[in-house]
Parts: structure tokens; C-alpha cells; sequence
């Protein structure tokens, strides 16, 4: 082992293997909130295959993977929609519940946790959240 590899931190990212589980976790998880009747329709006119491949970028960097997102910013492509708090933690829910399913380990899922409630504000609709 060189010294690089020594003092090199390991990222979420490489842990959890990289960008084929990333691809797992997001198609596992579209399937569970596609199959959810109350989340479903904010998908039904969406290109699903273009958000698939959003949500890959965007979790590979909140896992520390390579940054190659160029798309709208959180809030500007949620906000128009009205998303109610409720339906964000059913979202937040169904990927927590794909990451326990996938393996991965409880420390990452509680990193992963702690961005989706540092994020909140940005989805959930000004009128929708907690304390509003």
C-alpha cells in the first residue's frame, strides 16, 4: 500500500461501488416511487430515462463522486410543482428504503439522510413546510 492510498479517504461513492450501484439504487428506487399512487403523478409527462440519469448525477455527487451535473438547481425544478412535505418524506422514505435494500451501510444512508433535510426547503413548496 503506497502512502497515497493510506491517507486517501474513500468516498461514499467508492464505497458503495461507484457508478453501476449508484444506477442500481436509482432505478430501484424510480420503481418503488413510480409504483407509490400518491408520487407517481408528478412523474406521469417526465422523461423518465433524463430523470433517471439527473438523479445518477446528483446522488453521485452527494456520495463525493466525480461532479458532472449541469442541470436546473433543486429549486428551480421543484418549486413550480407544490410538493407537499408529506410527499417529500414519502420520497425520502422510498430512498432510504432502496439504500437498506442495496446494503448500504447505515453511516452512508445517514450522510444521505442529512442531505435530503439540508435540501428540504429547496423541494417542499414555501407553503408546505414544517413551521411555515
Amino acid at each position: 500500500m503506497t502512502v497515497t492510498e493510506e491517507t486517501t479517504p474513500v468516498s461514499h461513492y467508492e464505497r458503495i461501488g461507484g457508478a453501476s450501484s449508484v444506477k442500481a439504487a436509482v432505478e430501484l428506487f424510480y420503481d418503488k416511487v413510480l409504483a407509490d399512487p400518491e408520487l407517481a403523478g408528478y412523474f406521469s409527462n417526465v422523461d423518465m430515462v433524463g430523470q433517471r440519469r439527473h438523479l445518477a448525477l446528483m446522488l453521485t455527487v452527494v456520495l463525493g463522486g466525480p461532479n458532472e451535473y449541469s442541470g436546473r438547481g433543486l429549486a428551480e425544478a421543484h418549486q413550480p410543482m407544490n410538493i407537499p412535505l408529506e410527499h417529500y418524506v414519502k420520497v425520502g422514505e422510498h430512498l432510504t428504503a432502496t439504500l437498506v435494500e442495496l446494503g448500504v451501510p447505515a453511516d452512508i444512508i445517514g450522510d444521505v439522510q442529512g442531505v435530503l433535510a439540508q435540501v428540504q426547503d429547496q423541494v417542499v413548496a414555501s407553503g408546505n413546510r414544517a413551521g411555515a
